[in-house]
């Protein structure tokens, strides 16, 4: 019972540390019994407003205010957080992409074990804080299955309600217990969790508008899952719920010159941005062309490309 914060100890033997572990901070509120949830962030390491959120979340509540338990990772992949890398610095993990992970693995399959045999299993919820990090930028984004069973679809919706972001993704496909994905989500539903993710801006940086949505979506969750008191639902706003339809890529070398924004209907194909070599001022530019019918639900804020970089995701509303 009560509040308390330590951390995961990941061993490490490496030259200066022979004995040497990572940390990963972890805290628990608890109080009486009740729901329990797990609210990751810092999966990759650049997404930020997840990360602040429950930073303050868990400074701000007192267990007297809960009834069940939080559990909070606001760094799960701790090397990449601290780095504010997407990828962890010492073995090159991507957390979201190596669930269920390994317990005699590398430090992020480990990471991943542990979330996956240890935690998932003692919840109820979970709730996984991402943002489109260094190369994406998202509208605040909820992300969720159609729901196994029907009781996990009325939660899944109440969930995507309560958080209330412009924005809900809604899968078409996947989940179960029977789920392959290598993703905390994926890992929740192996376990029986009702899971949710969140894309909340992105680019590297942090934006008050989007923190605040945040911040004011995990209050509502946490009331809606009898979890929180005092808080008190508030007026509703509206979510647009899509389906992804797929990305628009780029086959050239360049800098990006987009011609739609996040929101644009974009048609298939359409021109959505050019390639300049602007070392060669007498080329004309590479046309970026559309494979979709739909609107830019994300978007690359960085200028220069490669092949092989995703320059916009396109989705359909779901109705």
């Amino acid at each position: 019972m009560g509040k308390h914060a330590g951390f995961l100890r990941v061993p490490h033997s490496v030259h200066d540390s022979a004995y040497g572990w990572i940390p990963v901070p972890i805290a628990s509120i608890r109080n009486g019994a009740g729901p329990v949830v797990l609210l990751l962030a810092g999966v990759h390491g650049d997404e930020y407003e997840g990360q602040i959120a429950l930073s303050k979340l868990v400074r701000s509540l007192a267990p007297d205010q809960i009834t069940g338990q939080i559990i909070v990772l606001t760094m799960a992949n701790f090397p990449a957080a601290e780095a504010g890398l997407r990828t962890s610095p010492i073995d090159g993990g991507n957390l979201n992409r190596v669930f269920p992970g390994d317990p005699t693995g590398t430090p992020t399959q480990m990471i991943a074990d542990y979330i996956e045999r240890y935690l998932l299993p003692r919840c109820d919820y979970l709730i996984d804080l991402h943002s489109g990090g260094t190369s994406l930028f998202y509208p605040p984004t909820l992300l969720r299955g159609q729901g196994y069973t029907q009781q996990e679809a009325v939660m899944l919706k109440a969930i995507q309600d309560a958080f209330d972001l412009p924005y809900a993704w809604v899968f078409t496909g996947g989940g179960g217990p029977n789920s392959t994905a290598r993703t905390a989500m994926g890992a929740g539903n192996r376990n029986g969790v009702v899971s949710v993710m969140a894309e909340l801006g992105g680019a590297g940086a942090v934006t008050p508008s989007i923190l605040a949505q945040t911040e004011r979506g995990l209050r509502r969750v946490l009331h809606r899952l009898a979890l929180l008191s005092g808080a008190g639902p508030v007026p509703q706003n509206k979510t647009r719920e899509m389906h992804a339809l797929g990305t628009i890529c780029i086959y050239d070398r360049g800098v990006f010159e987009p011609v739609k924004d996040i929101g644009d209907d974009i048609s298939e194909g359409e021109v959505s941005g050019y390639v300049l070599r602007l070392d060669r001022p007498l080329e004309a530019p590479t046309e970026v062309i559309s494979s979709f019918t739909g609107t830019i639900l994300c978007k690359r804020p960085l200028g220069q490309v490669k092949c092989g970089d995703v320059v916009y995701q396109v989705a359909a509303d779901t109705t």
